[in-house]
C-alpha cells in the first residue's frame, strides 16, 4: 500500500482505491484469505498517513458468480466499502480454465465462446450490486490464441445488451488498462465499446490499472483516460453516491472531449 500511495503522490494522482479481490467459491485464491476487519484497518491507517497528499479509498473487487449472488448480496449488506467493483473471472471449474479452454473453444464461433462469460456479466449488471462493472470483456485475454481483439469489434451486437443494461443500472463502466500489458493489446473494453456506451447514454466511467504488483501501478492509465475523454467523458466517477463527487479529468484530457465531432 505504501508503494502504491508513494507512486500516486509522485505522479500527481490525487485519489486511489485499494480493491483487494474477494471470492466466494471455496478454494478460490481470494476466498477468506484476509478478514474484512484487518483489511479495513490497514487501508484506513494508510489513508490517515497519506491524508493531504493522496486520498485512499477502501474498496473491494468482488468476483461475481450468479451461483453465489445471495452470498455476495449479504456480504455487501453487512460490510461497508467506499467503492465496489463487480468482476467476472475465469474460475477453476469454468470453461476458461487453462486445462479445458482449448477443448471448450474448438469449433465454436466467437459468440458461443464468449457466451458463458457475457452471460455472467449480464447477471452481474442486472444485480445492481456494485458501483462499477470491472473489465467488461476480459474474456478476450483467454481467447487470444483463437480470436483477436478485432474479431470482437466485428460483433458489436454481443455488447449492445450489456451496455444498454449497464446504462439502465447506473453502474460505472471501468476502462481497465491491464489489457495493454497482455497479449490482448487493448483495454477491457476497447475504445469503440466506451464510445458506444456514451452514445447509449452512459454517464459514469472510471479507469483502473488493475495493478496486482507495484511495478504495474498506473500502467496504461494515461491511455485509459485518453479513451474516456475521446468518448466524450470529462470526469471519472468512483461511486453512485453523488454527494461524494467525481474526479474531473486533467485539462490535457478534457481538450479531447471539446474537439470531438
Amino acid at each position: 500500500m505504501e508503494l502504491y500511495a508513494a507512486q500516486a503522490f509522485e505522479r500527481g494522482i490525487p485519489e486511489i482505491a485499494l480493491t483487494d479481490h474477494l471470492d466466494f467459491m471455496p478454494g478460490a485464491p481470494a476466498y477468506q484469505y484476509s478478514s474484512y476487519a484487518r483489511r479495513e484497518r490497514m487501508v484506513r491507517d494508510a489513508a490517515e498517513r497519506w491524508a493531504g497528499r493522496v486520498t485512499i479509498r477502501f474498496g473491494v473487487e468482488l468476483t461475481y458468480e450468479s451461483r453465489y449472488e445471495d452470498q455476495i448480496r449479504e456480504h455487501l449488506r453487512t460490510h461497508s466499502y467506499d467503492y465496489s467493483i463487480g468482476s467476472v473471472h475465469g474460475m477453476s471449474d469454468g470453461p476458461y480454465a487453462r486445462e479445458r479452454i482449448a477443448s471448450f473453444v474448438t469449433g465454436k464461433t466467437l459468440a458461443d465462446a464468449v457466451a458463458p462469460y457475457f452471460g455472467e456479466v449480464a447477471l452481474a449488471i442486472r444485480s445492481r450490486l456494485f458501483d462499477t462493472m470491472g473489465h467488461l470483456d476480459m474474456v478476450k485475454r483467454w481467447l487470444v490464441p483463437w480470436f483477436a481483439a478485432s474479431d470482437f469489434a466485428a460483433v458489436p451486437e454481443l455488447y449492445e445488451p450489456l451496455l444498454v443494461s449497464l446504462v439502465e443500472s447506473g453502474m460505472a463502466l471501468e476502462v481497465n488498462a491491464s489489457g495493454l500489458r497482455h497479449p490482448t493489446g487493448e483495454t477491457y473494453p476497447g475504445p469503440w465499446v466506451v464510445r458506444r456506451f456514451r452514445e447509449l447514454g452512459g454517464q459514469r466511467v472510471t479507469t483502473g490499472s488493475d495493478a496486482h504488483l507495484p511495478n504495474c501501478f498506473a500502467f496504461g492509465l494515461e491511455e485509459a483516460c485518453e479513451i474516456v475523454a475521446a468518448a466524450g467523458f470529462d470526469r471519472l466517477t468512483l461511486e453512485r453516491a453523488v454527494d461524494r463527487g467525481d474526479l474531473v479529468l486533467p485539462e490535457r484530457f478534457r481538450g479531447a472531449t471539446r474537439s470531438r465531432p
